[in-house]
């Protein structure tokens, strides 16, 4: 269905949002929604200059009455008999959104801005950069995307490692390799939101995502999304560095004045942007020898689930699972010992992944292409874990999810190890699998994860996933798959950073996920566009 083409050539500068538009699942076209805004209005359907879509949302609360709403702006010269004579909240005068720049400032950088990373913080600070001529060079210490997808799926086959071109590290981050999800309960009254869609738009993602309820790309159309931002910032005079690897930073008196990469070159630098992914272990270590202001952070961390993903939309959309996209859902539980469990990057139609970055280690994440066409619904549970669970150092979390990844590696002797829900329950080791087919990127063995976690960990996920099998017919049966460790789900560091987003060393700007102030591809862009702005409040860019 297309439903955001222009109904006529927009002559109004005002518009007009209505909302609370009742689609029924059959009737969902593009006619049906203006045929039900004209309807609401009280004019013709020839009476509109302009249509477009704002928000499409499923109202499946009532599994008998499922409908889509919707939430739309219109021009229409009946503007003011509409608002005049109108008795609801649902129609009102549209708000202007428009991203731009406030300030811009008078210092002059003596070296153009650096940015270690190039996930959606790095790109995000580097598209606004670029865009207000302070060319950036990005470092990345992984391959550019194209090259990275041949590493990746070479990981896959033959379980060989490139440490620093993985699914965690190389151009894009690690939610290239994940669904590709943008909803973000985070709310943002700048238009930094808007910003970031029309930009990966621009860059090839599908209209859709301006307003899905829940949108998403997909990992197969992001890689495409992300070659496209590459080809932009450079056009803009951006630079990108490839397999090059932040390995010192040098300071004089409380500023950055110096980068080394590799070990060997060094680089002048009086701006650094550390949106570094919260896989850059080895990078968080020189950090905190440099003095650093760090601390430990909560997480979460646990098993990835396996299911039919036609179990789940039956579950979710009962008599109506033949007329809606794979299904989604959200879960969440406390414990009787007061620990949280929830579902985490659900992937409908999707693929549990080896996302290892590391020799000797092992970790699994899950991925979806944009049609979220494979078999299986997937989806991490995984639980709470603070710093009175592994230290309050702030290396601490890192040392936990390591010794952890080192059991799970060493209990599939390389490969994932998985097992089938009724005997992780009994503690014992499963030999087949029954109805449920594993669905993975990368080689699986039969392990099991009991081994794996602290009885603290497993306890919480025995307690959990019952408790689930209320809430979706089915999610606790049998043969369900389990599979081992998720533990890369947020950072367990955060590098303590301004009201101007600086460290406690002038011009280095802790950024994203990496640094603990973003949750997602989405949350994330918008710390780097956040970012980009306060440098450029503070320098003027190039003539």
């Amino acid at each position: 269905m297309d439903i955001r083409d222009d109904c006529g050539k927009r002559g109004f500068q005002e518009m007009l949002r209505v909302r609370q538009i009742k689609i029924k699942l059959e009737l969902d076209t593009k006619e049906e929604v203006i045929k039900e805004t004209c309807k609401k209005l009280g004019i013709k359907k020839e009476e509109l200059t302009f249509f477009q879509i704002r928000k499409q949302s499923l109202d499946a609360r009532k599994k008998e009455e499922i409908h889509y709403v919707y939430e739309v702006e219109i021009e229409t010269p009946k503007e003011a008999i509409i608002l005049k004579k109108k008795h609801s909240n649902d129609i009102v005068k549209a708000e202007k959104e428009e991203y731009k720049i406030e300030f811009f400032g008078e210092k002059k950088l003596k070296n153009r801005p650096i940015i270690v990373g190039s996930g959606p913080a790095g790109l995000f600070a580097s598209y606004i950069l670029a865009e207000n001529n302070y060319h950036p060079i990005i470092i990345e210490r992984g391959e550019k995307v194209e090259d990275r997808v041949n590493t990746v799926n070479e990981f896959w086959k033959t379980r060989k490692l490139n440490k620093n071109s993985n699914v965690q590290f190389g151009e894009g981050g690690a939610g290239t390799f994940s669904d590709g999800k943008l909803n973000t309960l985070v709310k943002d009254s700048h238009s930094r939101f808007q910003k970031v869609f029309e930009t990966f738009i621009e860059a090839g993602a599908p209209e859709e995502i301006r307003y899905l309820q829940k949108p998403h790309i997909g990992t197969d159309l992001l890689r495409i999304v992300v070659k496209n931002m590459r080809e932009k910032i450079i056009s803009m005079g951006g630079e990108f560095r490839y397999n090059t690897c932040l390995t010192d930073i040098f300071l004089e008196d409380g500023k950055v004045k110096e980068i080394e990469v590799n070990h060997q070159e060094k680089i002048p630098c009086d701006c650094l942007v550390l949106a570094i992914g919260h896989s850059a272990r080895d990078t968080f270590h020189m950090l905190y020898e440099k003095k650093l202001n760090m601390e430990a952070k909560p997480f979460a961390l646990g098993i990835r689930i396996e299911h039919p993903q036609d179990m789940i939309n039956k579950s979710q959309y009962k008599d109506h699972y033949n007329l809606l996209p794979p299904a989604s859902y959200k879960l969440t539980y406390t414990t009787k010992e007061n620990r949280g469990v929830y579902s985490f990057c659900m992937c409908p139609g999707g693929y549990v992944v080896n996302a290892s970055s590391e020799e000797g280690r092992l970790a699994i994440n899950g991925m979806s292409d944009y049609k979220r066409d494979s078999e299986n619904a997937n989806s991490a549970i995984v639980v709470t874990v603070t710093p009175s669970d592994f230290g309050n150092h702030p290396l601490d979390g890192i040392n936990y999810q390591q010794n952890l990844e080192e059991k799970a590696y060493q209990e599939g002797q390389g490969k994932i190890p998985v097992q089938l829900w009724k005997d992780f329950k009994e503690n014992k080791t499963s030999t087949s699998f029954l109805e449920v087919s594993p669905v993975f990127k990368g080689e699986v063995t039969f392990g099991n994860l009991n081994h794996i976690f602290p009885v603290e960990i497993i306890n919480a996920l025995k307690e959990a996933i019952p408790f689930f099998g209320t809430k979706i017919e089915g999610y606790d049966r049998e043969d369900a798959i389990l599979a081992g460790i998720e533990s890369r789900t947020s950072s367990p560091v955060r590098i303590i950073r301004d009201d101007n987003f600086v460290s406690n060393y002038e011009g280095i700007y802790p950024c994203g996920e990496g640094a603990g102030y973003a949750g997602g591809i989405t949350t994330a862009a918008i710390d780097g566009i956040k970012v980009a702005e306060k440098i450029i409040a503070l320098y003027k860019g190039e003539d």
